[in-house]
C-alpha cells in the first residue's frame, strides 16, 4: 500500500511540474504592481481572470499531491518498529564489569580501616 501511494505521489509530482511549466507567465506580479504596469486599483481591486484548464489542473494536482503526502506521513508514523537485522544473536550478552571499584571503596578498602570494604581484613570471631 505504501509503495503504491508513493508511486502515485511521484507521478502526481511529475504531472504537477509539467502543468506548472506549461503555464504562461502573467507578467503582473509584485514588480509590475508598484512600478507602472497598471494602477494599484487594477491589480488589487480588479476582477479575476477566467481560470484556464491549466490553472484548474494545477489546483487539482496540487491538492492531490498534498493529500497523498499527508496520507503517506500518517502511514509511515504508524508503521511497526523496525526489526533488528540480527534477531537474538546478541541477546545473551552480559553487562561488562566496571573497571573502577564501587564509589567509596577507596577509603573503605584501605589497609587498617575496618569498615568492611573491598580488601578489608576483618575476621569473624563469633564462632
Amino acid at each position: 500500500m505504501f509503495g503504491f501511494l508513493l508511486t502515485l505521489t511521484l507521478l502526481d509530482g511529475l504531472l504537477l511540474g509539467v502543468v506548472v511549466l506549461l503555464q504562461a507567465g502573467k507578467g503582473d506580479g509584485l514588480a509590475a504592481m508598484g512600478g507602472g504596469g497598471g494602477t494599484i486599483a487594477d491589480g488589487i481591486l480588479g476582477g479575476r481572470q477566467a481560470a484556464t484548464l491549466l490553472t484548474k489542473t494545477t489546483w487539482v494536482t496540487g491538492g492531490v499531491f498534498l493529500g497523498l503526502l499527508i496520507v503517506l506521513s500518517v502511514i509511515s508514523s504508524r508503521a511497526r518498529a523496525p526489526q533488528p537485522l540480527l534477531r537474538g544473536e546478541f541477546t545473551t550478552q552480559t553487562a561488562p564489569q566496571p573497571l573502577l571499584p564501587p564509589a567509596g571503596a577507596g577509603a573503605a578498602g584501605a589497609v587498617g580501616n575496618p569498615v568492611g570494604g573491598a580488601g578489608s581484613t576483618q575476621t569473624d570471631t563469633s564462632k
